[in-house]
């Protein structure tokens, strides 16, 4: 009799250890799955993209709903050091293949993934009841005291506008009443704010505001094309979900929500 319940009592502590075993198993598995559903992408976009990007982030969540959006939008410039001092990033976009191509060069984007998603123009605003300024000519007048135009050295928009203004041959002219901006949308609020009689943005930006006017736009020939490439990071945790996001950016839904922003598809 004392040998059959010692044999029970060893088989009840067994059968339960078996059982704590198997749910702490259970809970380890759930967890593991759970993290691998939950992903974050951190998208360093170019401070132009910003109202675009914001409406293709709700359509991409409809349809990825355990995928997280993240952005940091900025000059390209800024944002290409960034990467290069490993700041994290999943995907890089860019106002021009300059910043994009340095990165490739350092190795740092994925092979394969970089690609040009999106064109755009360069235009001359002013505010909203401005009379003065009516082509690119006037701002190298008299009357024209203040010019807004992206930091050459990092901001994509402000080597354009170098191209351009030099193009036009007003760049002397210009020079001295130009004021710099750390992105294209620090143009687009200073020119708002009537601090500057005018200033040089992407038509984009011209579009999102009822506070500006488009005077004139730069002729294609003035300036390299804009364009804007797109990639994976390479030091990135995350790059089949990041993949899958730029796929997502040239499928029908995204290109409605950049051509609505006045962005044209790169072809």
């Amino acid at each position: 009799m004392k040998g059959f319940k010692k044999t029970l009592l060893s088989t009840l502590i067994f059968a339960t250890l078996a059982m704590s075993v198997g749910c702490g198993s259970t809970n380890s598995s759930t967890s593991q799955s759970k993290n691998e559903e939950a992903v974050t992408l951190t998208i360093s976009a170019a401070a132009s993209l910003k109202d675009a990007m914001g409406e293709i982030k709700q359509l991409y969540a409809k349809e990825n709903p355990k995928v997280k959006i993240t952005y940091n939008f900025g000059g390209s410039g800024t944002l290409q050091q960034q990467i290069e001092q490993g700041a994290p990033a999943d995907i890089f976009m860019s106002a021009a293949a300059k910043q994009m191509d340095a990165l490739k060069s350092k190795n740092l984007m994925e092979e394969g993934t970089v690609k040009n998603l999106l064109q755009n123009d360069v235009v001359l605003i002013v505010p909203k009841d401005s009379t003065v300024v009516k082509d690119f000519n006037d701002i190298a007048g008299d009357k024209v005291k203040k010019v807004a135009l992206g930091e050459p050295k990092s901001v994509p928009v402000g080597q354009y506008s170098q191209e351009i203004l030099t193009s036009l041959k007003i760049s002397d002219k210009v020079q001295p009443k130009s004021i710099f901006a750390k992105d294209v949308k620090e143009v687009l609020t200073w020119v708002e704010t009537g601090n500057v009689d005018a200033g040089l943005v992407y038509l984009t930006d011209a579009k999102v505001s009822d506070k500006v006017k488009v005077a004139a736009t730069a002729p294609e020939s003035s300036h390299k094309p804009v364009v804007y490439p797109v990639g994976v990071v390479k030091a990135s945790k995350n790059i089949e979900t990041a993949k899958d996001f730029v796929k997502f950016m040239e499928g029908d839904e995204a290109k409605a929500v950049f051509e609505k922003y006045g962005f044209k598809v790169a072809r």
